[in-house]
């Protein structure tokens, strides 16, 4: 879907953009040395953009040594003080996460638009199910699709008024099917960059689940700017599980996409250990390849034809293959010598 485009530091956003992968510290923000350290190791994960909790003075000062110091842009999750997102522009945040609604009224609205215009930064507008007006909890009985929607475009308006139009909208539930169908409505309503994901996911596991179902479908559709997975625990998991997910809808290509037969009774080889070692071992690459890893001679090569470099199990070692052709035999360690041949080959 055509959204417009929105600058985010260094990074585009809508417009055609390739979508961009978020996550969110869980540090005290105080802590610049503790928040920095996340933040470099979200970014060697392959984070582009991260936020972080502005929820006092100390936090919106903190933000000047964070921006100077971080490898990505900033955003600044603000909630209730919009003095916080206006110290936070003058400390060189890249985008601030507020809803206008519950920063104080008009005048407040007013201000903030001012300093956004000002500094040029953009915005994020959050409207998850907890967070709907009461008098749209009435009138659709509930927290539907259609009651997030109409919140996230009446705050879009308060900014608006003030000819503010420097906006991304990220409307979410904890309910999978109601994400998908709130996104689905926000973008036949509004051009909008669209910052999708599904709220409060859980743990590892389920919430990868979860999160694959509501970003993936969207994705599909053609929806979606920019994502973040929302797990419980380090952050970085949810880059790895965003990364999984883009390749998976075909978004995006780059990194290595493991393809690992499910094994049966013809098995030769520990394809569950082998697939993870080479996953973990190839995190870094860059290069858009898919590897296989197949459990027996027999069907291997063939049923991953589709394979740019993939090993085929045997009973006294296995097969290394190229394009499904097989280049050589191996033995011993089968996962360190797909490795190597991985790392000989692509970058």
């Amino acid at each position: 879907m055509s959204t417009r485009r929105l600058m985010v530091g260094c990074v585009p956003m809508g417009g055609g953009a390739p979508v961009s992968i978020q996550s969110m510290t869980n540090t005290d923000t105080r802590d610049t040395d503790a928040t920095l350290s996340q933040i470099q190791r979200l970014y060697e994960a392959g984070c582009e953009i991260v936020r972080v909790s502005v929820y006092d003075d100390a936090c919106a000062e903190a933000v000047k040594e964070l921006v100077s110091k971080s490898p990505v842009p900033l955003v600044a999750d603000i909630h209730f003080n919009h003095k916080l997102a206006i110290k936070s522009l003058e400390n060189g945040i890249s985008k601030v996460r507020i809803n206008p609604g519950n920063i104080g009224g008009e005048v407040n609205v007013k201000e903030l638009a001012d300093a956004l215009k000002m500094h040029h930064v953009p915005v994020r507008i959050g409207v998850n199910s907890g967070s709907v007006e009461k008098e749209i909890l009435k009138k659709y009985a509930g927290p539907t699709p259609e009651g997030l929607v109409e919140s996230a475009l009446n705050h879009a308006k308060m900014l608006e008024k003030y000819g503010f139009y420097d906006m991304a909208l990220s409307i979410k539930s904890s309910g999978v099917k109601e994400t998908v169908e709130a996104n689905r409505i926000a973008s036949k309503m509004c051009d909008y960059p669209l910052h999708i994901g599904v709220t409060e996911a859980g743990t590892p596991g389920m919430g990868n689940i979860k999160s694959a179902i509501g970003i993936g479908s969207l994705l599909l559709d053609g929806i979606g700017d920019t994502i973040r997975v929302s797990l419980t625990g380090d952050p970085v998991n949810e880059v790895y599980a965003a990364k999984d997910i883009l390749k998976a809808a075909g978004v995006r290509r780059e990194g290595v996409n493991i393809v690992s037969c499910p094994t049966c009774g013809r098995t030769c080889i520990p394809v569950g250990d082998i697939a993870d070692r080479v996953k973990e071992a190839t995190k870094d690459i860059k290069s858009p390849i898919t590897v296989a890893v197949m459990g027996c001679i027999v069907n291997g090569p063939g049923e991953a034809r589709e394979a740019d470099i993939g090993v085929a199990g045997g009973k006294d070692g296995g097969a290394l293959f190229i394009k499904g052709e097989s280049a050589r035999s191996v033995k011993g360690d089968l996962a360190l010598a797909l490795i190597e041949e991985i790392r000989n080959r692509y970058k």
